[in-house]
Parts: structure tokens; sequence; C-alpha cells
């Protein structure tokens, strides 16, 4: 790999830039429980799938708050299910995680 010099001040300067960090790498933030966001990833979903369900399941709230005569459609109960069922996964991912660590 070359070595580039950027000021006079500085010695070699040499990175190797992997994209392949950029796709696979998450930054969990300062969250308060990492290892169980980690395992929810793992386990439940992406975080643009669990944005989606909840994106989804609002969206037929949304419809229904506007219009109290709306009646729900299949697919519409189908968001509200996905969603629901994927609160309890990641509730299980918690009651899991804190059941091995006592």
């Amino acid at each position: 790999m070359p070595q580039f010099r950027l000021s006079p001040f500085t010695g070699d300067v040499m990175q190797t830039i992997n994209p392949w960090t950029w796709v696979f790498n998450v930054n969990l933030g300062n969250s308060g429980a990492p290892e169980i966001e980690r395992l929810v990833l793992d386990e439940v979903g992406s975080y643009g799938r669990q944005l989606g369900r909840v994106g989804d399941a609002l969206a037929v709230l949304v419809k229904k708050a506007r219009d109290p005569g709306y009646a729900f459609t299949e697919k519409d109960n189908n968001a509200l299910d996905d969603l629901l069922s994927q609160v309890r996964a990641v509730d299980d991912v918690k009651k899991n995680y804190r059941g091995r660590r006592t």
C-alpha cells in the first residue's frame, strides 16, 4: 500500500479502507444495554425492518384516528400483527438475556 506525506510535519500515513466494515459494522451508540441490542438485531430484525414495521402499523392507526369509520383491511391487520409479534420477540430477547445474567 502506498504511503503519503500529508504535510511536512507528519510522518508517513497509511490507512486501509475496508468497505465491508461500513456495511456490516453497526454502531450501537450510547445504549444502556448494547448486548441486548446486538441480540435483537441478530434474532429479531435490523433497525430498518423494525422501523418499517413501526411505520406500517402507525400508518394504520393514523388512518383509523382520522376516520373512526375506517375498517381495517387484511393488510392493516397484518401490519399490526407483525409489529406486535416483533415487540413480543424483543421482549423475549430481553427476558432471556436477563435470565442468563442472573
